[in-house]
């Protein structure tokens, strides 16, 4: 028939194909929530079920393929067990926690030993000032191992130490080590860090010919102080809280039974090594019974180094300023209670005390940590090797 008109052709619209577990997420201002054609660039939001939290785990991406490789890799991840639900705690949260529990105990190192005060305190500061201020508000499941090497990479960059890049990311290991043992978190972001070599520092080791002229240049209560580092090896805090009923001089031992801290007090020492037995010789007997007649009998079961009203321990600042002029009146090079210390180890060595010994001396929580240190000062070079080798061969075919 003529005049009649044919009708228009149906346009059929294709329907995306659906996968499961994804959905299309079109933006907030798109036409499609109205009813009409979509007039944004959707993105695709992929989800699995945790059946360990009971809860969905989601993720939004820019394309439908990239949704579904994400989709396929966390089912397998949840088998496995390495993916977790996303954790409502922030990472200013878990080290706020964190924090009180090394204070009250509750969070110990990994030998079993709680954190000094010193540690904690020295925790807090790097987490307030380099680590929570960029990333305190992202979930503990948000924290990656890229973010935390970006901001060891800045610190380091920033001309900041070796070893106050790691100190800065300690606690967060120690943070993260909790979450993991909590079931917090699957991956431990801590784990891969590529952090700077702490190179150890040469230390200052006094000559024994040295020791004489930096103590007889010293006044009775420093040169006191001075001995007892050079001749027994104690550490700064142990030196502050040594009290007389801890000096046997009829055994000729110096019992370390405690430290001291700043701000808390008196403390453990250092580790549980740290309590133990250090012989006295001769000469520092000689020094600490003169230094002790100087002083009286009042303080006898008191601190043996106080401060000028004996309710405290020696002050180091005011020590080092005072053994700091004396020296430099005798034109003597100074050295630190801790690089007596040093050569404290050194002395022994040199004189033959076997390592095992030394370690304890010391207060080392293993051997290694005394052959780490000192096994440098070891007597011998290459030549009296050779020749020891040499010898032990001519004996053994002999």
């Amino acid at each position: 028939m003529t005049g009649i008109s044919s009708p228009p052709p149906v346009t059929i619209r294709k329907r995306r194909p659906r996968y499961e577990g994804i959905v299309v997420r079109h933006r907030r201002l798109c036409s499609s929530r109205g009813g009409g054609a979509c007039s944004c660039s959707p993105g695709f939001q992929a989800q699995v079920w945790s059946a360990r939290e009971r809860k969905t785990i989601r993720k939004t991406f820019a394309t439908l393929g990239d949704a579904r490789a994400w989709r396929q890799e966390s089912q397998v991840a949840l088998r496995k067990g390495t993916l977790r639900a996303p954790s409502r705690t922030t990472l200013r949260e878990a080290a706020e926690e964190w924090l009180a529990a090394a204070e009250d105990g509750r969070a110990r190192t990994r030998s079993g030993d709680p954190f000094k005060p010193s540690a904690i305190r020295a925790y807090r500061q790097a987490l307030n000032h380099r680590v929570l201020p960029k990333m305190g508000h992202l979930r503990l499941t948000a924290v990656s191992l890229n973010a935390l090497q970006e901001i060891a990479d800045r610190l380091s960059a920033d001309g900041l130490s070796a070893s106050t890049v790691r100190n800065t990311m300690l606690p967060l290991r120690a943070i993260y080590r909790q979450a993991c043992r909590r079931a917090e978190v699957a991956i431990n972001p801590t784990a891969g860090l590529s952090l700077p070599a702490v190179r150890g520092t040469r230390e200052r080791i006094a000559a024994p010919t040295e020791i004489r002229l930096l103590l007889d240049a010293l006044p009775a209560t420093e040169r006191a102080i001075y001995a007892t580092a050079l001749y027994a090896g104690l550490r700064l805090g142990e030196l502050q809280a040594l009290c007389w009923a801890n000096v046997d001089f009829k055994l000729n031992l110096i019992r370390v039974e405690r430290s001291w801290d700043r701000q808390t007090g008196f403390v453990s020492p250092k580790s549980r090594a740290g309590t133990r037995r250090i012989p006295i010789t001769r000469t520092l007997r000689r020094e600490l019974l003169n230094y002790k007649l100087q002083h009286g009998k009042s303080g006898h079961e008191g601190f043996v180094f106080p401060n000028r009203n004996g309710t405290r321990p020696f002050n180091p600042g005011t020590i080092k300023l005072h053994t700091s002029k004396a020296w430099k009146e005798k034109r003597i090079a100074p050295i630190s209670l801790h690089e007596c210390r040093h050569s404290y180890a050194a002395y022994m060595i040199a004189a033959g005390i076997n390592f095992k010994a030394l370690s304890t001396y010391m207060g080392h929580a293993s051997i290694t940590i005394t052959l780490d240190r000192y096994g440098h000062l070891l007597p011998g070079n290459e030549s009296h090797a050779a020749n020891l080798l040499e010898a032990w061969l001519s004996q053994a075919v002999s």
